[in-house]
């Protein structure tokens, strides 16, 4: 993943457009797009910093709002498969990915191993 430009050049870059500098002479003499000279003299106005935001974000479950009924699905029948939980969720109108309800079942601890032993 990318990171984002230092402070200390977004400042420097920022003093060169106050001083009278042109957007792309700027750019040009310190190696960044016109659209990066542009965001970060436009965020120095309105915020009264340079600096970057932050990156990412938390991802929201997707599952939340339908833990209770997956859980009591799971409840009443232990050895249904994640499509088949899926295809459920997705006839009451959650459209989740395969991945979500694996990652969601992982958390809840809920295991699909298959063992002689437990049988």
């Amino acid at each position: 993943m990318t990171r984002a430009y230092g402070n200390d050049l977004r400042e420097r870059v920022v003093a060169a457009v106050l001083a009278g500098e042109t957007v792309r002479a700027v750019a040009s003499r310190f190696g960044v797009s016109v659209s990066a000279v542009v965001k970060w003299s436009g965020r120095q106005r309105m915020t009264g910093t340079s600096a970057a935001r932050p990156m990412g974000g938390k991802r929201r479950d997707v599952m939340q709002p339908v833990r209770d009924f997956a859980l009591a699905r799971m409840k009443t029948a232990p050895s249904l498969t994640i499509r088949a939980l899926q295809a459920e969720l997705a006839a009451q109108g959650v459209v989740v990915s395969y991945g979500a309800v694996w990652a969601f079942l992982h958390r809840e601890q809920l295991s699909f191993k298959k063992n002689r032993a437990g049988q």
